[in-house]
């Protein structure tokens, strides 16, 4: 979201305390002008000085490890943090976009105080700068085909995911910005695939031998997950452009070249 507000010569104020993610994933926008980093708790009392036009509440931990890990911070980010961030939007005149969690506060401001808001619905997302021990299905599988590892897919593998490449998802949501829709509005990628297919896909992309490995199936797995996104369509005129072929070569050479930089 910060390149691509960047390049559309947006001036960006990124907050963020770094609870899972880090400085390393800005850091090569930091001398561009426009550009500001500030750590901050949204929890806490935010501030930010000058005209704001947009503000984009997507601080939360996002992946079931995470959130597992850190439940009551989870917790007062979708509620405290969401407070001050919808206080920031008022007292700016700001439009305002928030995630699923936020829907009925962000409603409620929307009514009770005429402010300017926007739901976004994101749906599985994968792409560069996605942490190798995120817990999510698409990293793991590249971690563990690239140190020859068995992918370990749970259950027979036959339950779809629908994946959206990060820059396709950007589009979407900076579209909502733009568009004045209220939403609700899913932003994902309509087009199933068998987690036996990702898995596959991921060893021939990272030129592996791994095998798969089943393993038990969490009870609370689903065996589909789609998104409906006719509104983001007919509203938006968005539809995903990345291949599935496409957005995993790119994710994978990312992967590739942050393990040599480690090594």
């Amino acid at each position: 979201l910060c390149e691509a507000l960047l390049s559309r010569s947006s001036q960006v104020v990124c907050l963020d305390n770094f609870l899972t993610g880090t400085p390393a994933n800005v850091a090569h926008q930091m001398d561009r002008l426009g550009f500001r980093l500030l750590r901050c708790d949204l929890t806490d009392f935010i501030h930010v000085p000058g005209d704001v036009d947009l503000v984009l509440h997507f601080a939360s931990p996002a992946s079931p490890v995470d959130y597992l890990r850190l439940p009551l911070e989870t917790l007062k980010v979708g509620a405290l943090g969401t407070w001050h961030a919808l206080g920031l939007a008022k007292d700016k005149r700001a439009r305002f976009e928030a995630k699923r969690y936020a829907e009925a506060l962000t409603t409620a401001y929307h009514t009770t105080h005429d402010v300017d808001t926007a739901i976004v619905r994101i749906f599985n997302t994968y792409g560069e700068r996605m942490r190798a021990a995120d817990g999510r299905a698409i990293p793991t599988f590249i971690r563990q085909a690239m140190a020859g590892e068995p992918l370990t897919v749970a259950g027979d593998g036959l339950q779809t995911r629908s994946v959206c490449y990060v820059d396709d998802l950007v589009e979407g949501i900076l579209g909502l910005a733009a568009s004045g829709h209220p939403g609700p509005m899913n932003i994902g990628n309509p087009t199933e695939l068998t987690v036996r297919r990702i898995a596959d896909d991921i060893v021939a992309a990272t030129g592996s031998n791994s095998p798969v490995e089943y393993v038990d199936r969490p009870v609370d797995d689903p065996q589909v997950r789609r998104p409906d996104t006719t509104l983001a369509r007919t509203v938006l005129g968005w539809e995903p452009r990345v291949t599935w072929s496409t957005g995993l070569a790119r994710t994978v050479a990312w992967f590739a070249d942050a393990v040599k930089q480690s090594a």
